[in-house]
């Protein structure tokens, strides 16, 4: 089908070749050359001076790139088949075909229309190869290789077949490909004058040896069946785009440049192209340039690339596209967990930090690693949790941490041995299978916002990848343009990546108000990009979750996201309401909503579920930090010290910490939404009073043995299982109805929800019997809960509601009693049918109502 294109083009079909410009110091050493028939005997044409011979030939020039000059159509007439028609000066048409065939490219080159009128004047067609300069063409003469040989043309005299037609045919071999064949008529008459012919634009016909139109989409480069490989690229405002290939990455310069040809191989603002795949090279890049930038242009990074590597040497340091078909991984057996997001009991953590300290005992060539953390399976089974929530895993700025990418379809390299990429991909697949077939989903944190700043698509086309009218704060932070048509497209196309091909469950969008920027730097009520992931067929039945903490500022954002009843968010006001109360300074009311599932974020289409609460988290204070620094510095964090400010040794202050943390994830796993529990805070990892991300440590497998990490772990195992038994009250996806909750003050009576000092609050969850007895299949568990916080520094005689006399209330947790009985299982009951207990200060209680019947 021929497709209308520039209008100095007749028409266009579906493969094409363009001009290549090539480092032959490296490729060129290959290179042979033989001319022979191709077709039909009566087309047979033996070059002067080439004589039959197969000969080496050897190039030693600079790397230098070629711009197309002929205006072209091309039909599609076999496999491997291209047909170029030109456009001559004088009116006429210039047809050459280029077929492959017996690992030979034959260049076919016929005159369509008569060029003289008289019969007196013969037809020669002048004609050299080039890859890095049409103006210096690859020498013809073998002995001699500089570039100025005489033998570097060839004049061929055209002749006629037995249909009168004027044809030239030659033949080459295709370990020259990719090259250039330059062709110049000129026409002779008796008297030894001449006259050339050129194309209707003054300009040599340039006809493409090994190289083809390719297609536009998908972006990026794909293996086609037969091996051959389709390259595309964006680039709006670039005014040449060079395809670089490289046989040697530690090369520092291409052994091949390819440069693209803005009338056959751009197709909008898409430059393409399509390589064979029996080409030496193993990686590849990009160079672009525009008009405003006259500077010389490094190789780029491919955008779209699935694997990259390092090429060079020094620094910075520089990264290609590998040219690598990704082989299949065995999939087979893994079923994703699918786990409702009601259910979910979420582990973050740092795929480096998680395992490279030596305390892990693994292998030095897998910490820090995805196989890492398969090894240590065992810790997330210990916890009791269902789904771990990684930090973005994209490569990134070393300096800044993972939170500044510069890439967004590749895992970074630092996360397999010795940075191979390949492993690197494979390990990470085969994490994911281990941890579904454990029943743990895997969800990433990703960030699309911003990228760092040597991020390739700065110099690919920086007024279309960012903002570049919204202010200096948005210029200065390298902020994409996220609901730009191809920044739109580009985080689309990274995520069902992700999704397919890695099998992730789900992503967590850091600084997810950014998400909702225009072009200007406006706040959008719709945002194309947050409705398009809303309704992707693929994306919308993974979860989706919106994080507005900034990693530029270190702050949460308190927005109104829209989320078309699909998207979660991280809630930041759980996090500041409980530790406002629990450091006695926040209000009941704040602290029932929370408890309740944040009806105030979520009960507009949404429901519990879709709040994912968290205590701490990477780039805060770690939870033991919480309860032992509140310097004036902190002010933001919400801290106590418990007394006194960092270590101690003070009995009295060690015990109101220790209740403080167990109170924290008490109130964590208690309340309606998914809870996050952050790396290190089972083991009481600290920062030492340090809320900087770059001052997180990594984990100290030794501190697990410690007596905290112990009953820690314990405790956590004891509230994961206690809210998977109990997700009749603990883990619904709907709000409960009113008449479910009953609120007490300390002695029955309701809260003083407006006493600005009352530091006391206790509800009942009542349960449906019916449901609770089928969520948990056990008659005698299907009681209600009572639930009493004490953030006072006093004791609390605490009412419990009265049961019928064939019940009674059986305590859980008391997060003031030693370990290891502040939390049981089994239960301990009230004496005597008692519905009285003592609190202590800085203390929560759980208690559940159980019958009597055994």
């Amino acid at each position: 089908m021929l497709l209308p294109m520039q209008s100095h083009c007749l028409s266009l079909g579906a493969f094409v070749s363009s001009k290549v410009s090539t480092n032959c110091c490296k490729y060129g050493n290959r290179g042979m050359c033989d001319f022979q028939k191709w077709g039909d005997a009566k087309y047979k044409q033996v070059i002067t001076g080439l004589g039959k011979s197969v000969r080496r030939i050897s190039y030693q020039h600079h790397t230098r790139k070629v711009l197309a000059t002929s205006d072209v159509s091309v039909v599609q007439t076999a496999e491997k088949v291209a047909t170029y028609l030109f456009r001559m000066e004088n009116g006429g048409q210039l047809k050459v075909l280029v077929k492959k065939n017996n690992k030979k490219y034959g260049v076919y080159v016929e005159v369509l229309s008569s060029l003289h009128s008289g019969r007196d004047r013969d037809l020669v067609m002048s004609w050299g190869l080039f890859r890095s300069d049409s103006e210096s063409f690859m020498p013809m003469d073998f002995q001699n290789s500089h570039a100025d040989s005489k033998y570097s043309t060839i004049e061929t005299p055209f002749v006629k077949d037995s249909s009168g037609r004027l044809v030239v045919e030659l033949d080459f071999d295709e370990s020259l490909a990719p090259f250039y064949v330059s062709i110049l008529l000129k026409s002779l008459g008796s008297n030894l004058e001449s006259s050339e012919i050129r194309s209707h634009r003054k300009t040599n016909f340039v006809v493409p040896v090994g190289f083809r139109l390719g297609r536009p989409a998908p972006l990026g480069l794909s293996v086609l069946a037969n091996g051959s490989m389709n390259f595309a690229f964006f680039s709006r405002h670039a005014e040449s785009v060079v395809l670089c290939l490289y046989a040697d990455t530690s090369s520092n310069k291409p052994a091949l440049e390819i440069d693209l040809d803005p009338y056959v191989n751009r197709s909008g603002d898409i430059w393409h192209a399509l390589l064979d795949g029996s080409v030496p090279f193993v990686s590849y890049g990009y160079r672009c340039k525009s008009n405003a930038d006259k500077k010389r242009q490094y190789v780029l990074l491919d955008p779209y690339a699935k694997v990259i590597e390092d090429f060079g040497s020094g620094l910075p340091r520089k990264s290609v596209g590998k040219l690598w078909k990704e082989p299949g991984f065995d999939w087979s057996g893994d079923i994703r967990p699918s786990l409702p997001m009601e259910k979910l009991i979420i582990y973050r953590l740092n795929v480096t930090r998680f395992t490279e300290d030596k305390s892990s005992k693994l292998p030095g060539d897998i910490v820090g690693t995805f196989a890492g953390i398969s090894e240590k399976l065992h810790h997330f089974k210990d916890l009791g949790v269902n789904a771990i929530l990684l930090e973005p895993i994209f490569p990134c700025d070393e300096q800044k941490g993972p939170y500044f990418p510069w890439h967004f379809f590749s895992p970074g390299s630092q996360y397999g041995p010795s940075g191979d990429s390949e492993f690197v991909v494979k390990s990470m697949k085969e994490m994911v299978k281990k941890l579904h077939v454990n029943g743990i989903e895997v969800l990433l944190e990703v960030v699309f916002t911003h990228t760092a700043e040597v991020a390739a698509l700065q110099q690919i086309d920086n007024s279309s990848y960012y903002h570049v009218e919204g202010g200096e704060d948005l210029e200065s932070r390298n902020a994409l343009n996220c609901n730009y048509h191809i920044v739109q497209q580009l985080i689309l196309d990274s995520l069902r990546h992700w999704v397919i091909e890695y099998h992730i469950d789900g992503f967590c969008f850091i600084n997810a108000s950014s998400l909702m920027k225009g072009f200007h730097g406006e706040f959008l009520s719709r945002p194309p990009l947050v409705e398009a992931i809303a309704f992707d067929p693929l994306l919308s039945k993974v979860k989706i979750i919106a994080d507005s903490w900034d990693p530029h500022n270190i702050e949460k954002k308190d927005i109104s996201f829209p989320h078309w009843k699909r998207w979660a968010e991280i809630n930041s006001k759980f996090c500041n309401d409980v530790r406002n109360f629990l450091r006695g300074q926040g209000s009941l009311g704040n602290l029932a909503t929370r408890l309740c599932g944040s009806g105030d974020l979520f009960l507009d289409g949404r429901g519990p579920a879709f709040s994912f609460n968290f205590i701490s988290r990477n780039a805060e204070l770690p939870l033991v930090d919480l309860v032992s620094y509140s310097s004036s510095e902190l002010a933001s964090q919400l801290s106590w010290n418990c007394g006194e400010e960092g270590p101690t040794n003070k009995t009295a202050v060690l015990e109101r910490r220790l209740k403080q943390i167990r109170n924290y994830l008490l109130i964590l796993f208690i309340s309606l939404g998914v809870p996050i529990l952050n790396m290190g805070d089972e083991c009481g990892q600290s920062s030492g009073g340090s809320p900087a991300y770059a001052d997180q440590r990594p984990l100290d497998w030794n501190a697990l043995k410690s007596g905290f990490a112990i009953q820690t772990t314990k405790f956590i195992s004891f509230l994961s299982s206690l809210k998977m038994r109990r997700s009749d009250l603990l883990q619904n996806r709907n709000f409960l109805r009113e008449e479910n909750i009953v609120w007490h003050g300390s002695d029955g009576s309701p809260p003083r929800w407006d006493g600005p000092s009352y530091r006391f609050l206790a509800m009942t969850l009542k349960a449906d019997s019916e449901e609770s007895q089928s969520t948990s299949g056990s008659p005698d568990m299907i009681g209600d809960l009572f639930v009493a916080f004490n953030s006072a520094g006093h004791s609390e005689n605490v009412a419990l509601p009265p049961l019928t006399v064939d019940a009674a209330w059986f305590r859980l947790v008391d997060t003031s009693l030693p370990f290891p009985g502040f939390f049981t299982t089994d239960g301990v009951p009230l004496k005597d049918g008692s519905v009285a207990y003592e609190m202590k200060s800085h203390s929560c209680v759980l208690f559940e109502a159980r019958s009597l019947q055994f």
